[in-house]
């Protein structure tokens, strides 16, 4: 699977009762989808997704992937604090037609998380799960920072594909990116533009309605239901080795330059193109652009999603134009003066 570009952490929002906001999440996923974004992250830690419950958890990842046009990629979270509950959500996701699942570390025994057990966790829950395995690694939410040379060990497990790397350290990404090098590549299938091919373009060109031909037409014969000339999806193939994607906004275009693929941002899901900019003029070898678009958003990352956090992000989604609302307690919304100061903040950075 291609893991190539910008991409949102989407949020998940709520009534102001902490129901879960159904219609909201499709009319952000559907807005998103209009973008120039590669895809979405859905119930990443920007989803506030341990606040959620079982049922929860598995009507956002449906909602969200009903909402999704088919060539955006979909990447589910599915972290539990067990194996076997983690594998069940994988399969949960593969049903919904999601193009990769997004796992973390377990937190809760944090001191038995030695090296040997977390990376038999990884392989494992890659050897079960029915989708592509993206590793995340967060320290300032997981007491545990996965190891490079764990990262290039894994890299070699045929289901284990990317790592979204929130560590927001430069330094580190150069160091997966060196470490991995030597993985061998994969055959990944993707449009005549090298652009991923998702599991929901294949469905659809094999769910064609059945069109009705009346009776008139078929000269006095019975009137029936058929099948319309399928379209074939056009596509080709790539080479493409471990694929390594950074979760701060503040530093996108060094990790390309690194040797990144690309980023999974919070800062995607309240000004995602302002986030795609960077990308494209990157892709454009325009660097001095590149810079210019990269530096407005360094300061607005990393008072927003940094140090504000959750309720951060999803005050400047409703300033730009999605719905953030309030997040799920014990979180608090923000103050009055943190809200102007987001204000501040992005007056030039609008959707």
């Amino acid at each position: 699977m291609l893991i190539e570009g910008i991409f949102a952490a989407v949020t998940t929002p709520f009534y102001p009762d902490e129901r879960v906001y159904y219609r909201k999440l499709e009319a952000n996923v559907a807005r998103y989808s209009r973008s120039q974004l590669a895809g979405m992250v859905v119930l990443g830690s920007t989803g506030e997704a341990p606040a959620l419950d079982d049922v929860e958890t598995r009507e956002v990842l449906r909602t969200a992937a009903e909402a999704a046009t088919p060539e955006k990629v979909l990447i589910a979270g599915v972290n539990r604090e067990s194996l076997r509950a983690v594998v069940e959500l994988a399969e949960a996701a593969a049903k919904f037609e999601y193009d990769a699942v997004l796992v973390r570390t377990p937190t809760y025994y944090s001191t038995q998380m030695t090296p040997s057990v977390v990376a038999s966790y990884f392989r494992a829950v890659a050897d079960r799960s029915p989708l592509p395995v993206v590793l995340y690694n967060i320290p300032r939410c997981v007491p545990y920072q996965i190891p490079v040379d764990m990262v290039a060990e894994l890299a070699h497990h045929p289901n284990i594909i990317a790592i979204k790397d929130s560590s927001g350290s430069l330094e580190r990404i150069q160091g997966i990116v060196q470490a991995t090098r030597g993985v061998a590549k994969r055959t990944v299938t993707v449009t005549p533009v090298f652009e991923a091919v998702t599991a929901r373009m294949m469905s659809a060109v094999v769910s064609l309605p059945a069109t009705f031909v009346s009776a008139g037409d078929l000269a006095g014969g019975p009137a029936l239901a058929v099948a319309p000339p399928s379209a074939p999806l056009r596509t080709r193939t790539k080479e493409v080795g471990f694929q390594v994607l950074t979760g701060s906004a503040s530093i996108i275009l060094p990790s390309l330059e690194a040797g990144g693929a690309g980023a999974i941002l919070g800062f995607g899901a309240c000004a995602p193109e302002a986030c795609y900019e960077v990308y494209f003029a990157w892709k454009d070898r325009d660097q001095k652009l590149a810079a210019e678009m990269q530096e407005r958003i360094v300061k607005p990352n990393q008072r927003i999603v940094a140090e504000m956090g959750i309720a951060g992000v999803k005050y400047a989604c409703d300033f730009n134009g999605y719905y953030g609302g309030y997040p799920r307690q014990p979180l608090l919304p923000l103050t009055a003066e943190q809200k102007a100061e987001i204000e501040s903040l992005l007056d030039k950075i609008r959707n």
